[in-house]
C-alpha cells in the first residue's frame, strides 16, 4: 500500500490484516487515489468514512465503479481517524481483504416504520447465509452505520439485538461536522438517508468488540420534569428551564452553554445498575436542551466528569494488546471526545495514542453497543493477526472484562 512521505504511520508501515488509506477532499482525483493505495488485492467489503466538506454522492458513485465487485459501505462524518489520528477534510477508505474477511450487508430503509419482527427475520438470515458461505472462519462480528440525525438509533439497537444472537455489535451515528444539518449512509452505490446500513463480518482474524469511556458519575442529580421523547427534547430540569436549570448545576451562566460545556460536563442515567451517557447536542432559542440518545419524563440524570482521556486511552488499549496486539482497531468516537481533547489542547497526545495502536475509523454522533445507543464513548473491534491463538487474544478480553464499568 503506498503511503505519502509525511503519512507514514508511527512505528512504520501498517500491517496489512486491514488495508487502510486516506485522502483530502479536494483531491483532483481522491477515489481512484483511494484504490491505488489500498492495491489491488480483492476485497469482501471496502468502507468509506467521508468528511461532509465532500461532495457525498459524487463519491459514492466514483466508488461504485473503482471499487467494483466490492461492495461499498460509507456514511458522512464528524471528523475522521487516519494514520496520524484525528483528521478533517479527508476520505478514509478501508479494505478488508477476501482471503481474510467474509461480509454479508442489508439496508435498514425508513427507519420511521421499521417492522421489528420481520428485521428479526431478516437478521437471523443473513447470519445464516454468512455462516454457511464461511463455515471455517468462526471469529465474528457486526458493524453498523446509521442516520445520525435520524432519532432512532436507540430502537433500531435494541430491534436488532435479537436477531444478532452471540454477535457482538458495534457502529456509529453519521455525522456532519459540527453543523447537524443532513447525514449519510451508502452501501453498493445507494444513498440513504432515514436509514441504516448492517454489515455481518466473519474473519480468519481472532477479534474483540469493546466500548470504552473515561466518565466518573457526581453526587450532582438532577430529574427531566418535561420532555419530548420523540424529538429527544428536554424542557424542564426540576421544574426549571432545563438549560437554566443545568447551567446552574455547573455554576455557568446559560449564555456560555456550548459544545466543548457539553463535552465537558455530560449527563448519565442509571438502567440496571449501569450508568449510561445521554450526552446533550445543543441549546435551542427557548432554552431546551436537544439530546443526542433517548431521554423522557422522570429520568434522574446525574453530572459526570472526565478523568485523564489521554491516561485512560492509554490503559484500555494497553489492556486490548496484553499480551497480544491488535493489528488494528477499527472505531467509531463520539465526537464529544474530540471536542474535549481539542478544548484541553490534548488532541495531539490522543492523535498519539491512536496512531501507536493503528486505529482507523470517525468521529459520530452516537455510538452503538449490542442493544444500546450510547454517547462519549468509543465503540470499535480490536482485529487481531490471521489464525493467532484465540485463548492469548482471550486473556486480553477477560483483563477487559473484569473491570469495574462505570460507563456502558
Amino acid at each position: 500500500m503506498r503511503q505519502d512521505s509525511d503519512a507514514a504511520p508511527v512505528g512504520g508501515a501498517f500491517p496489512q490484516t486491514i488495508l487502510r488509506a486516506h485522502v483530502p477532499v479536494d483531491h483532483p482525483d481522491a477515489v481512484a487515489q483511494l484504490k491505488t493505495d489500498l492495491g489491488d488485492a480483492p476485497f469482501a467489503l471496502v468502507v468509506l468514512f467521508v468528511s461532509p466538506d465532500a461532495r457525498f454522492r459524487d463519491v459514492i458513485a466514483e466508488a461504485r465503479r473503482v471499487f467494483s465487485p466490492a461492495p461499498v459501505l460509507a456514511c458522512t462524518t464528524a471528523g475522521e481517524i487516519a494514520n496520524r489520528g484525528y483528521t478533517e477534510g479527508e476520505i478514509v477508505a478501508i479494505g478488508l481483504p477476501s482471503d481474510r474477511f467474509a461480509v454479508e450487508a442489508m439496508v435498514v430503509d425508513n427507519l420511521h416504520e421499521v417492522d421489528s419482527q420481520a428485521l428479526i427475520d431478516r437478521t437471523i438470515r443473513h447470519r445464516t447465509t454468512l455462516s454457511r458461505s464461511a463455515p471455517d472462519w468462526v471469529h465474528e462480528f457486526a458493524f453498523l452505520l446509521i442516520d445520525g440525525l435520524s432519532l432512532k438509533e436507540d430502537e433500531l439497537a435494541f430491534a436488532l439485538a435479537t436477531g444478532l444472537g452471540t454477535v457482538p455489535m458495534f457502529g456509529g451515528s453519521a455525522g456532519d461536522g459540527e453543523r447537524f444539518e443532513e447525514t449519510f449512509v451508502s452501501f453498493a452505490g445507494d444513498v440513504y438517508q432515514n436509514a441504516a446500513v448492517l454489515a455481518f463480518v466473519r474473519t480468519r482474524c481472532p477479534v474483540h468488540v469493546f466500548s470504552l469511556d473515561h466518565l466518573k458519575p457526581t453526587e450532582k442529580r438532577m430529574v427531566v420534569t418535561r420532555a419530548d421523547p420523540s424529538r429527544r427534547i428536554v424542557h424542564e430540569i426540576n421544574t426549571e428551564p432545563a438549560a437554566r436549570e443545568y447551567a446552574r448545576l455547573l455554576g455557568h451562566n446559560p449564555e456560555d452553554l456550548g459544545s466543548f460545556t457539553f463535552a465537558a460536563h455530560p449527563v448519565v442515567v442509571t438502567i440496571g445498575g449501569n450508568s449510561h451517557v445521554r450526552a446533550i447536542q445543543k441549546v435551542t432559542e427557548d432554552g431546551d436542551l436537544v439530546f443526542f440518545s433517548a431521554i423522557d419524563e422522570g429520568l434522574v440524570l446525574t453530572l459526570a466528569e472526565p478523568d485523564d482521556i489521554v491516561v485512560h486511552l492509554e490503559a484500555e488499549f494497553s489492556a486490548l494488546s496484553n499480551p497480544l496486539k491488535p493489528d488494528a482497531i477499527l472505531a467509531c468516537d463520539c465526537i464529544l471526545r474530540r471536542l474535549e481533547a481539542g478544548q484541553l489542547q490534548k488532541l495531539g497526545k490522543v492523535s498519539q495514542v491512536l496512531a501507536e495502536n493503528q486505529v482507523v475509523g470517525f468521529s459520530t454522533y452516537g455510538e452503538q453497543l449490542n442493544a444500546m445507543h450510547v454517547n462519549h464513548t468509543m465503540t470499535g473491534v480490536a482485529l487481531y493477526p490471521p489464525d493467532s491463538d484465540p485463548p492469548l487474544v482471550g486473556r486480553a478480553h477477560d483483563e477487559l472484562a473484569d473491570r469495574p464499568k462505570r460507563l456502558a
